[in-house]
């Protein structure tokens, strides 16, 4: 009976778990409720263009403006500190104008009737000396004098080697950085002012005042290694700018370094209190260094080395060159595609460098959407950096007798005011397009491939309107990005403008048509015929051409 009973029990048992997991089953196929929780649905904003406006001259005052300089104005102003910073000189340039100009503090805070400083005042500008040396490459590059920014230095130093343990040719190990056509990557010119030469900071055993020739550097580098195989590594160095403008010099030139760059650039753009000779004129000049507790810095002369950081200016000069560098002195220093090169990104640096990107010689970091192009310098007693937004046609210049802030970015800081302020100004301006000395040969109708058609006319201001119309035209688009203006740039030769803000994009049915992309493209009309008028034109940028002229507006059918 006992065995009955415990048979009876198993039975039980197991049809309670068959219900049990058929109740579970049942219970997780079930429709779930809904918690509490919302969902969002993401808008995105339709992205206006240009997103970078176009530098145009601009009427002041501008309200914007005159904020951002007092702001820029009171950030420095209140960064002066008796002991540690007692005097800064700083100006703001746009394209070719001064916009502001701030001086603070004391030149020589041991002298209780010192002056204010000003405009004129003589800074030394530490690293700021290494502009020179990538000024002078390109101008030799320019001028044919050397046949490339990519050449190797053993190409104009023909005792150059030093080892390269991490250098590679076709996988295995360099012991040498005399590179051939083929092997690593070379040590070139271009590298060596943009900080990716690999070489040491300084040559072994020396230090800035160290007072060797180039053969004795060359020497010293024949037993000392790369830090990093050339190309491959942000690495700072003041080895690589002495070298590359003494040998130059030496070597393509035929004259000093100093001698060079005092007739190429510092007489060519009169920037005449702005040398490498600490003379006693020049001393007087000069607000008065100190260390961070408040004690003048000897002013010793940097021996090899002077090339990458002896030299000394003023705010006023440093405004020369920075509009220079934004090529306001058209061809006065070099032409405007060169400095387009000289002012790129050249290579993205790793997490631990103190800047996003080097260039040549510069630092550049990305603000408010712009690569901002700097180059900061620091010597005992002194600190300077000079800066641009080549974008935007902005430059600052800070110059500092003391020890730069080491809690704040003054640069950066003042352009958290100058950027959006420049910016806004240039979109809110008022474009002044150019007319056709005749706009009659353009006037008229034209066609795409009988696809599409357009009449071309003249505003209230002369200036010549493009207009689409037909049956291709999409009415859902409003009218103003159906028309653009043509402004008139030389002989038959027109750019595209949109009325600006324009979506970057434009959704048409299920296509989207770029106006980003046909914004500021060029039409170049044909020849006029023996009627006077143009028979067509072209637009290369947009790969469209043959666009030809019609007798009349054409009738369509329904």
């Amino acid at each position: 009976m006992k065995v009955k009973w415990t048979m009876l029990g198993m039975v039980v048992f197991f049809l309670l778990s068959v219900v049990m997991t058929c109740c579970f089953i049942w219970q997780y196929r079930m429709p779930k409720l809904k918690t509490g929780k919302v969902v969002v649905k993401k808008t995105t904003a339709e992205e206006m263009c240009p997103r970078f406006p176009e530098p145009v001259p601009l009427k002041h005052p501008i309200t914007p403006l005159r904020v951002a300089l007092e702001q820029v104005d009171v950030l420095l102003r209140s960064s002066i500190h008796t002991t540690r910073l007692p005097a800064i000189s700083a100006i703001v340039v746009l394209n070719d104008s001064v916009l502001w100009n701030g001086n603070f503090g004391k030149k020589n805070i041991s002298d209780p009737s010192s002056s204010a400083p000003n405009e004129y005042t003589v800074y030394r500008i530490a690293s700021l000396s290494k502009i020179f040396p990538t000024l002078m490459l390109y101008k030799l590059w320019e001028d044919g004098l050397v046949d490339s920014l990519d050449d190797p230095l053993e190409k104009y130093a023909d005792n150059f080697t030093i080892k390269n343990p991490q250098g590679t040719i076709r996988g295995a190990a360099s012991s040498s950085a005399r590179t051939l056509s083929g092997r690593s990557p070379a040590l070139t010119l271009r590298r060596m002012a943009s900080q990716l030469s690999g070489l040491p900071r300084r040559l072994r055993s020396t230090n800035l005042l160290w007072s060797g020739d180039t053969q004795a550097a060359l020497n010293l580098l024949q037993d000392d290694v790369l830090v990093a195989d050339p190309g491959t590594k942000c690495h700072y160095s003041n080895v690589a700018f002495s070298l590359l403008a003494n040998i130059l010099a030496q070597k393509v030139t035929g004259t000093n370094f100093e001698s060079w760059v005092s007739d190429n650039i510092l007489e060519r753009l009169s920037m005449e209190d702005t040398g490498f000779n600490l003379t006693p004129a020049i001393q007087r000049q000069m607000a008065v260094g100190v260390y961070s507790n408040g004690q003048p810095t000897p002013l010793y002369n940097l021996g090899w080395y002077r090339p990458a950081g002896q030299m000394y200016s003023t705010a006023a000069d440093m405004a020369k060159l920075m509009m220079a560098l934004l090529g306001v002195y058209s061809g006065t220093l070099l032409r405007q595609d060169t400095l387009n090169t000289m002012l790129t990104p050249v290579f993205r640096c790793h997490s631990g460098y103190f800047a996003n990107s080097t260039g040549t010689p510069w630092e550049i970091n990305e603000q408010f959407g712009y690569d901002v192009v700097r180059k900061d310098g620091d010597l005992d007693g002194y600190a300077a950096t000079l800066s641009l937004v080549p974008r935007l046609k902005l430059g600052l210049v800070v110059l500092m007798a003391g020890v730069r802030p080491a809690d704040q970015d003054l640069v950066r800081r003042a352009y958290n005011y100058l950027i959006p302020a420049v910016e806004n100004a240039f979109r809110d301006a008022q474009r002044t397009l150019r007319q056709p000395p005749d706009p009659a040969p353009y006037i008229g109708f034209f066609t795409y491939r009988n696809m599409t058609f357009y009449e071309i006319k003249v505003d209230s201001d002369k200036v010549l309107v493009m207009q689409q119309f037909g049956p291709q035209v999409d009415t859902a688009v409003p009218s103003k990005y159906r028309t653009i203006r043509l402004d008139y740039l030389q002989d038959r030769v027109f750019r595209v403008v949109f009325e600006s803000p324009y979506p970057c994009k434009l959704k048409v049915n299920s296509a989207s048509v770029s106006l980003e992309a046909q914004d500021r493209q060029l039409f170049n009309f044909y020849p006029f015929n023996k009627k006077g008028v143009s028979p067509g034109f072209d637009s290369p940028g947009l790969n469209t051409y043959r666009v030809t002229r019609i007798a009349g507006r054409p009738y369509f059918a329904s």
